[in-house]
């Protein structure tokens, strides 16, 4: 991506006004960018919940899941996050609108076995202690003096880390194994919602007024829901009772 400079650091003008108003209208634009990724991250979580509730209660997702189908259903989400990730900058910025919303339905056929594992009660109390560190977070990531990017890489590598042992877990169904993984799961999220957080407010400066922000909007939006959904689904393993 182009290195756009900071629109703070190069304003032109007589005296101090010229360079306090551009600040402003920086501020503002940042604001607005942002509010704009909390609002399609927000959404898209909640057409993920509507459409796993509505698919586990209408008695499809029991009889569908035990069908060969169900790969289909697990792995899907995962192609589109690949086509976004890999096209983003192909793509127009209305396809791109278009495959996130088809993600967040396909990733609610996905979530919905979790209404057929466990209660309705653990689930709505697992949902807002993560709604609620997630607000921490991602607040701490936006408002913090601190660079955040050294732990980018470390966190990315944790998220490999697990992916590995949740493969090995599934031939040797170890307890302990996937309490660590749980554990670890919700920790490497927590800190990546702090840190994408800080890098989608930096990642401003570089994209403001051009044609990429839209697309920009929608990648922090899918970047941010990852981190909340995957922090809710090992808190859920760590928390939830079981039906």
């Amino acid at each position: 991506m182009a290195n756009w400079p900071d629109p703070r650091t190069s304003a032109t003008g007589y005296g101090g006004a010229s360079t306090n108003a551009s600040e402003v209208a920086f501020d503002a634009g940042l604001r607005s960018y942002m509010l704009s990724i909390y609002n399609y991250m927000a959404s898209g979580v909640l057409v993920t919940g509507i459409v796993a509730l509505l698919f586990a209660s209408s008695g499809l997702a029991e009889q569908v899941l035990v069908t060969p189908l169900r790969w289909l259903i697990m792995l899907a989400p995962l192609a589109f996050v690949m086509v976004l990730s890999f096209g983003i900058h192909k793509l127009q910025t209305s396809t791109a609108q278009m495959l996130y919303w088809a993600f967040a339905v396909v990733m609610g056929l996905s979530m919905s076995s979790i209404f057929l594992v466990f209660t309705g009660v653990s689930i709505a109390q697992t949902f807002f202690a993560t709604a609620a560190a997630f607000v921490g977070l991602s607040l701490y990531g936006y408002t913090t003096k601190k660079d955040l990017s050294g732990f980018g890489t470390f966190l990315i590598m944790g998220v490999i880390g697990i992916l590995v042992a949740m493969v090995i877990n599934i031939f040797v169904q170890s307890t302990a194994l996937q309490l660590a993984i749980s554990i670890l799961g919700v920790l490497i999220f927590a800190g990546l919602t702090a840190y994408d957080t800080q890098r989608l407010k930096s990642m401003y400066a570089q994209i403001a007024g051009t044609d990429m922000m839209g697309k920009a909007v929608i990648m922090g939006a899918l970047s941010l829901y990852l981190d909340f959904v995957n922090m809710f689904t090992f808190l859920l393993q760590l928390l939830g009772n079981r039906e």
